[in-house]
C-alpha cells in the first residue's frame, strides 16, 4: 500500500502574487501563483489568508515552471487579479 502525504501552504493576502486563471462574480477561482516545486507538489493544499479570513482554500492540480494552478470552486473570496508582479 503506496501511503502519500499532503502539505499546506499559506499565504498572506496583503503579499501574495497571484494571476486570475478563470473567476465567478468578480472572484478567481482558478490561480496561478509562484511556487517551490521541491517542496510542494500536485494535490498539496493552498490557503491565502486575509488577517483570520480564509479568502482562499483550494487544491494544487498542477505545478508547471514554478507556477502552481489551485482552485477554489466554492468559496473564494479572492479578486479577480490579471498580472503576477
Amino acid at each position: 500500500m503506496e501511503v502519500s502525504f499532503c502539505k499546506t501552504v499559506s499565504f498572506d493576502f496583503e503579499n501574495f502574487q497571484y494571476q486570475t486563471v478563470s473567476a465567478e462574480n468578480d472572484r478567481a477561482v482558478t490561480i496561478k501563483f509562484q511556487i517551490d516545486e521541491k517542496l510542494y507538489s500536485p494535490g498539496d493544499v493552498v490557503v491565502v489568508l486575509k488577517g483570520s479570513d480564509v479568502v482562499f482554500h483550494g487544491m494544487i492540480r498542477a505545478i508547471e515552471n514554478g507556477l502552481a494552478l489551485a482552485s477554489d470552486p466554492r468559496g473564494s473570496a479572492l479578486p479577480v487579479k490579471n498580472l503576477i508582479s
